[in-house]
């Protein structure tokens, strides 16, 4: 499904891992429902999409669509400053490091639509006009 807007069309789509700080184990079960509560909700305010999310005790996954007006790294730092103010609000348990929840780092890939190869040939096979 793309997305419309007013002066485009797009199929933006990203992959995104969070790993916790110094890959301490911090989720449970618990934990990963408030993070994906809290995910969803920044998703709907900046007007994009978690399509699915799941983690481990020390890291999360998302499968993100969002519009070309946003940022990668604008959507990570809401999704992970939100997430994780939140946590300490809710009382869980901290981290040994006592305060932050998520690594500064993240990885993050484009996912979706064809092969590169496949645009590559479909490119390729384009029919270029010859000069007069």
């Amino acid at each position: 499904m793309y997305r419309r807007e007013r002066h485009s069309v797009t199929d933006l789509k990203i992959h995104l891992v969070c790993v916790t700080k110094y890959r301490e184990d911090v989720f449970s079960e618990r934990e990963l429902i408030l993070v994906d509560k809290v995910f969803r909700e920044v998703a709907e305010k900046m007007n994009f999409q978690i399509l699915e999310i799941n983690g481990e005790k020390e890291h999360l996954h998302a499968l993100i669509e969002y519009p070309p007006k946003l940022s990668v790294s604008k959507i990570v730092n809401a999704l992970k400053g939100v997430s994780s103010r939140r946590y300490g609000q809710a009382g869980f348990r901290k981290p040994k490091n006592g305060k932050a929840l998520w690594s500064p780092s993240y990885f993050a890939v484009s996912v979706g639509g064809a092969p590169i190869e496949t645009l590559i040939k479909y490119i390729k096979e384009q029919s270029r006009p010859s000069l007069p």
